[in-house]
């Protein structure tokens, strides 16, 4: 513990956001990061408790608290507060394989826990983290490492976001021969098209992929598996097959006037604005643009709130995010006390900047959409919303929402987007590969293990615990790399955690 009163000498200090008003004119990463003398300060705050809860990743009630990935956070932490730059990364990317994309999307789960935040503010490991990995790549740290030893072993992985380049990273460090398969035009899966450029900018993705590439993964794009490529091919052509395609259905809001013009799923609304801004600035046109338009979001969780960044930049009239669940409180509960995940209320960037926008906050929570209503040419003109409210059920005890009566309201709206989650993997791959599915239509494996029903075949991510977070779907590929390792040589010397 290089600075032992740290915690009660230095404040909490996090980077800058640039104004939301001028932000939004933009589609680029907005944050003002401290320079490394002031971050060395925060990395001074960490008491390296005897218990680190921040890096325990132990599930509490339902919820993670603490790093999945145990990122060994006391120890960089001190790295960094004492300068050791080089040591600091060395100590997170045995941990992390991508800390670059962590430090950017990542809720945080390790600040959440931290001890300094039982009695005031926690310690800004997030931001200690983003200046790690940036001091790496600007120092050469961070340059390409290929494996020194070639097994001979080929590994083909389907689907290349945070959970199958994991695995495949985790692969290629063990000498095995990786390819990787995407559907799309461009390698990153959820990273490049699933969120936003200010979030996480495409250029972080394409500059770890070229590392990647140089260590020597293959990557392979326009390859859908299962459609344009056979799935007996890769069984053919590889040892083993590694399905790592995400939890790709998304839920549907099912009320009378879906089919009207103008309805979207959130995912494919923000594809498109991606690709668009990717391939020619949005010179194409090839984006569902909200300009000037009433635009409702049904969905309350990050990917709802990056609907409504996109949605304001774009230059929408007005926007409106629909939430079943009532607000959360502002500060925490005490049923919910730490280092347990909090369960309050969080504004993020895009309503920040709806708020400034238009005054008020985006949000109207314990509301569902009850219709969609049209015009005579089938284009979308509004919706219809009912408030609700919990009720208990006296024959279960359980409590359930249902509407309250005359609560009705319409809103204009000339775009719908559809947030509400995802449903499992899509049925085409599974049935290509013919591994079974459970009952939430993830493939099935047995409790903790990535081997499917079918011999040589694994699977990682989303595809196999269901709808997460970036950085459980790194530990997920980490944790099917070691699997697919063990399968392969009889034992294996990755390191999970």
């Amino acid at each position: 513990m290089g600075k032992p009163t740290g915690f009660m000498e230095y404040q909490r200090e996090v980077s800058r956001s640039e104004e939301p008003l001028q932000r939004i004119k933009h589609f680029n990463e907005f944050k003002e990061h401290l320079p490394q003398e002031r971050q060395r300060l925060q990395g001074a705050r960490c008491m390296e408790c005897g218990v680190p809860f921040c890096q325990s990743g132990m599930m509490l009630c339902g919820m993670a608290s603490g790093c999945p990935l145990h990122n060994l956070v006391p120890e960089w932490n001190d790295l960094v507060y004492t300068g050791n730059w080089r040591q600091a990364y060395n100590r997170l990317k045995k941990t992390n394989n991508f800390p670059e994309f962590t430090s950017r999307v990542c809720p945080a789960l390790c600040e959440a826990a931290c001890t300094c935040g039982l009695n005031g503010d926690p310690v800004s490991t997030k931001e200690n983290e983003y200046a790690i990995i940036e001091n790496a790549y600007q120092q050469g740290y961070a340059a390409p490492k290929p494996p020194k030893v070639r097994t001979g072993k080929r590994v083909a992985v389907v689907g290349s976001g945070p959970s199958g380049l994991a695995a495949a990273d985790q692969l290629n460090r063990r000498g095995h021969l990786v390819t990787v398969f995407e559907r799309s035009d461009r390698i990153g899966g959820l990273l490049m098209y699933g969120i936003p450029n200010m979030k996480l900018d495409k250029k972080i993705v394409e500059r770890k992929i070229q590392v990647m590439q140089e260590e020597g993964v293959t990557f392979v794009t326009g390859a859908d598996i299962g459609k344009d490529v056979k799935a007996d091919k890769l069984l053919h052509d590889f040892d083993r097959v590694v399905l790592a395609c995400g939890a790709s259905n998304p839920r549907d809001i099912k009320a009378p006037g879906r089919d009207a013009e103008g309805i979207y799923f959130a995912v494919d609304f923000l594809k498109a604005n991606t690709k668009s801004l990717l391939d020619s600035g949005f010179a194409d046109g090839k984006y569902v643009d909200a300009k000037d338009k009433d635009v409702i979001i049904i969905g309350g969780g990050d990917t709802g709130n990056d609907c409504v960044g996109t949605s304001v930049r774009h230059g929408c009239r007005s926007v409106t995010q629909i939430e079943m669940m009532p607000k959360a409180p502002d500060t925490r509960a005490e049923d919910n006390p730490w280092p347990e995940w909090p369960k309050v209320c969080k504004t993020d960037y895009g309503q920040e900047e709806a708020i400034a926008l238009f005054g008020h906050d985006p949000r109207i929570y314990e509301t569902t959409v009850k219709e969609f209503l049209k015009k005579e040419d089938g284009s979308l003109c509004g919706v219809k919303t009912v408030r609700l409210s919990w009720v208990k059920d006296p024959a279960s005890g359980r409590m359930n929402m249902a509407e309250i009566p005359g609560s009705e309201q319409v809103l204009p709206a000339d775009i719908v987007l559809i947030a509400a989650g995802f449903l499992g993997a899509q049925k085409y791959v599974a049935e290509a590969f013919g591994v079974e599915l459970n009952e939430r239509t993830n493939v099935k494996t047995a409790p903790g293990a990535y081997r499917t029903s079918v011999d040589n075949i694994f699977v990682t991510g989303d595809m196999h615990r269901g709808q997460s977070l970036v950085v459980w779907a790194i530990r997920e590929g980490r944790e099917a790399a070691k699997a697919v390792d063990e399968s392969l040589m009889g034992y294996s010397n990755l390191v999970v955690q």
